[in-house]
C-alpha cells in the first residue's frame, strides 16, 4: 500500500505504530530527521528514528514510568524531543510540553499539576529551574537533562539523569525484557490521550487540552491530502513544541506523511537554514511575519535611490496583480508581462535572500494577522495564507485554497471537518480531530461542546464564497458609549503592521472614543533614532522622546486612514516598558492578557479619557531570577485627532 493511500487510514492507529511502519517501509533509505550542528547538517533514518525512541521508551521504563502516567518536557526543538516524546507514547503515557522559557514557578506549578514522575529538559539551564523548586516537586523521581554542557558538577546527584546514560539504561533494559516494547506498543489505543497542550491562559490559570492519537492522526490526514504533501518532502521546525503547530505537525503530520523534521542550529541561523534546505512549507506565528516585513521595510529605506524606487515599483505592481486575483478578476496582458520582470528583477532576489525562495505554501496562524502582511508578502511572489484553527481543535483545520486566496478571510474548511456559525455569530467546528477534553475539568469540557460541536470562543461569519472571516474573541467584542462594536485585534494588527510598532493594546469599551497603548519596536527605532543622531540609554528613554512620539504619531495617522470612524483611534500612550510574558502580561504564545493589562494600567487608561497631557507612573517588573524592580517615569498623552 503506498503511503499516500495509508494516511486515511491511520486514524485508527497510534502514533508509535505509525513510526514503527514508516521505519519498516523506509529503513535506512530515506532521512527521517535532521539537525544542524556546528554547521553541519546530521541525519537519521526512519530506522534510526524508531531505534532511538524504542531506546529511550526501554529508558523510561528501567525509570519505572507506566501506563497511564504523565511525563513534563521543557525542551527546544532537537531530534530528543520527539524521541523522547514518542517513547513516552510508546508506553502510554501523556506528555505536556512547557514552554523554554518559563520562569521556576511556572513550571513548578504545571509539572505538579499532572503528577509527573519523570521530566525531561534541555540543559542546565532548566535543571537549575527545577532544583530551585525541588521541594515544590514531590512527586518528580526523575529529571532527564539532554544538554550534558556545564552539567560536570551536578554529576553526584541522583535526582538527575543525563539522556546519554537513560539511553544505556534503555539498552540494558531491552536486553533483559526482549519484546516489551512490541507488546506495549500493541496495548496502545487510538483514543488513549498522547499530548497535553496548555492553552494560551489569556483570561486566568491555563487549562490542559487533551488529545488523543485519533485526534492527531485526522488532523494529520487532512494536512497530507490537502496540501498534496509527498514522502521526504522537507519541514523546518521552529515553532516551540509547546506550541499546538508544532506538535500538530512533529507528533502528526511530519509522521503520517512520512516527512523529514528539520532542526535549525539556533534561531539565529533559521534564514539560512531555510536556504540550505528548501522546506516546500511552513507554519509559523503572525509575529514573525509582522517582524520579517517591518525588517525588510526598515532595509529597504535604508537602500539606495535607484534599489527603494524599484523596490515600491514592484510591490505596487505585485499589489495589483494580487488584488485582481483576489477578486478573481483577468489580469491584464501588460500587468502580467510588467509582474514577470519585477518576478526577475525584485521578487526572486529577495526571497532567495530571505530563505524562502523554494516555498510553495507559507502559512501564518496564531493571534490573527492584519490583511496588509499578507498582501504585502503575495505581493512580492510568496504565497503566504491565513489559516485558522485552535488547541482543542488539534491544530489548524481552515485553510486558504491557492486559487482563490481572499486576504481578509482564513479560508475554508479542510476534510474531515464541519464548520458553521450560531447564531450568536460564533464560529463551531465538528471534527474526529476535536479534543478529548480538559485535563480534571469535566465543566469546561461540557462547556466546550454545543450538541457534538466545539464552540470555538471566536465570532464570525462565512461569505458568499464559502470562506471564513474571524471578526474577533466574542468575549473581547466591545461596544463603545453610542453602542457601536468593534473588535481590538481588527485595529491591532494593523497598528503592528508599521515596522516600529511591536505591540498594541486598544481599549474603548463604553467609552466615547478608542484609545491605546503602543510599544515600540526597540530594534527599528533604535536604528531610525541613531540615522538622525537622536542619543538615548533604554528603551524607556527612547519610547519617550518627543522625535519618537511624532514617528509613531505619523503611523497612528496612516492606520487610521483605513480604519471605518467607530475604530478610529483618537489618543495613545508609549509605554514605558515592553509587554513582557514573565510580568504576566502576555501569555507565552505571545498574546495579551486583555483583562491583566486593563487592570494593571489602569491609571494611564483613565488618563486618555480624562483630558490629560501627561501622567507620572510607577511600573513593576519581574526578573527571570524572580526579583522585582520599580521603575518611575512620566508618560505623554498624544492626541491623535
Amino acid at each position: 500500500m503506498s503511503k499516500k493511500a495509508q494516511h486515511k487510514i491511520n486514524r485508527d492507529l497510534t502514533l508509535p505504530r505509525v513510526l514503527m511502519e514508516n521505519a519498516a517501509l523506509y529503513g535506512d533509505s530515506q532521512t527521517a530527521i535532521r539537525e544542524k550542528a556546528y554547521g553541519i547538517w546530521q541525519k537519521y533514518t526512519w530506522a534510526d528514528y524508531a531505534r532511538y525512541v524504542r531506546t529511550t521508551a526501554a529508558g523510561f521504563a528501567a525509570l519505572n514510568l507506566r501506563r497511564g502516567e504523565n511525563v513534563c518536557m521543557v525542551v527546544h526543538n532537537h531530534p530528543e524531543w520527539l524521541f523522547s516524546e514518542l517513547a513516552a507514547h510508546t508506553l502510554g503515557a501523556t506528555t505536556l510540553n512547557l514552554f523554554t522559557s518559563s520562569i521556576a514557578d511556572e513550571l513548578a506549578f504545571s509539572i505538579k499539576r499532572i503528577y509527573s514522575p519523570v521530566v525531561v529538559v534541555q540543559d542546565q539551564e532548566q535543571v537549575d529551574k527545577l532544583l530551585d523548586v525541588k521541594e515544590k516537586l514531590p512527586q518528580t523521581q526523575k529529571v532527564v537533562y539532554i544538554d550534558p554542557t556545564g552539567m560536570t558538577s551536578y554529576a553526584d546527584d541522583s535526582w538527575l539523569i543525563s539522556y546519554a546514560d537513560l539511553l544505556k539504561l534503555g539498552e540494558k533494559y531491552i536486553e533483559e525484557h526482549p519484546g516489551f516494547i512490541e507488546a506495549e506498543i500493541s496495548k496502545g489505543r487510538p483514543d488513549d490521550a498522547a499530548v497535553m497542550i496548555q492553552t494560551s491562559g489569556t483570561t486566568g490559570v491555563p487549562k490542559l487540552a487533551m488529545l488523543s492519537h485519533r485526534n492527531l492522526l485526522t488532523m494529520a490526514g487532512q494536512w497530507v491530502e490537502e496540501t498534496k504533501i509527498e514522502p521526504g518532502e522537507n519541514w523546518l521546525s521552529m515553532s516551540p513544541p509547546a506550541w499546538i503547530v508544532d506538535q500538530m505537525w512533529g507528533m502528526g503530520v511530519a509522521l503520517d506523511g512520512a516527512m523529514c523534521m528539520n532542526f535549525p542550529e539556533t534561531a539565529e541561523t533559521v534564514l539560512e537554514d531555510f536556504r540550505e534546505i528548501g522546506p516546500s512549507m511552513i507554519i509559523t506565528s503572525s509575529r514573525f511575519w509582522e517582524d520579517m516585513a517591518s525588517r525588510i521595510r526598515v532595509k529597504i529605506s535604508d537602500a539606495g535611490w535607484v534599489k527603494k524606487k524599484l523596490f515600491y515599483l514592484g510591490e505596487k505592481i505585485g499589489k495589483s496583480v494580487v488584488e485582481k486575483q483576489s477578486h478573481k478578476q483577468p489580469v491584464p496582458v501588460s500587468l502580467q508581462v510588467l509582474y514577470k520582470i519585477m518576478s526577475v528583477l525584485v521578487y526572486r532576489p529577495l526571497l532567495d535572500r530571505l530563505g524562502c525562495a523554494r516555498f510553495r505554501s507559507a502559512f501564518t496562524g496564531g493571534h490573527p494577522i492584519s490583511p496588509d502582511v499578507i498582501h504585502f508578502f503575495r505581493a512580492i511572489g510568496l504565497n503566504l495564507k491565513q489559516c485558522y484553527g485552535l488547541t482543542e481543535s488539534c491544530g489548524i483545520f481552515q485553510i486558504q485554497p491557492d486559487n482563490e486566496v481572499k486576504l481578509e478571510t482564513v479560508g475554508k474548511p479542510m476534510a474531515f471537518t464541519e464548520v458553521k456559525i450560531a447564531e450568536d455569530q460564533e464560529v463551531l467546528v465538528k471534527s474526529a480531530a476535536n479534543f478529548s477534553g480538559y485535563h480534571n475539568d469535566y465543566e469546561s469540557t461540557q462547556n466546550a461542546f454545543e450538541n457534538g460541536w466545539l464552540k470555538t470562543g471566536d465570532a464570525g461569519y462565512i461569505d458568499q464564497d464559502g470562506h471564513l472571516l474571524i471578526i474577533g474573541r466574542k468575549e473581547d467584542i466591545i461596544r463603545n458609549k453610542s453602542g457601536e462594536a468593534f473588535s481590538p485585534d481588527f485595529i491591532e494588527t494593523r497598528l503592528k503592521f508599521s515596522p516600529y510598532i511591536k505591540e498594541a493594546v486598544t481599549f474603548g469599551e463604553a467609552r466615547p472614543y478608542i484609545s491605546a497603548m503602543i510599544n515600540i519596536d526597540l530594534g527599528n527605532v533604535g536604528n531610525w533614532a541613531e540615522d538622525r543622531m537622536i542619543p538615548y540609554t533604554t528603551y524607556m528613554d527612547l519610547s519617550q522622546q518627543q522625535p519618537v512620539e511624532e514617528l509613531i504619531l505619523n503611523e497612528v495617522r496612516q492606520v487610521n486612514e483605513q480604519l471605518p470612524e467607530v475604530m478610529k483611534i483618537k489618543k495613545f500612550v508609549l509605554l514605558y516598558k515592553l509587554l513582557d510574558a514573565d510580568d504576566e502580561e502576555l501569555t507565552r504564545t505571545g498574546k495579551v492578557r486583555r483583562r491583566f493589562v486593563y487592570g494593571l494600567y489602569l491609571k494611564i487608561i483613565e488618563a486618555m479619557y480624562n483630558n490629560l497631557k501627561n501622567v507620572e507612573v510607577t511600573g513593576k517588573v519581574k526578573y527571570r531570577d524572580g526579583r522585582i524592580g520599580e521603575i518611575e517615569t512620566s508618560i505623554n498623552v498624544i492626541n491623535v485627532i
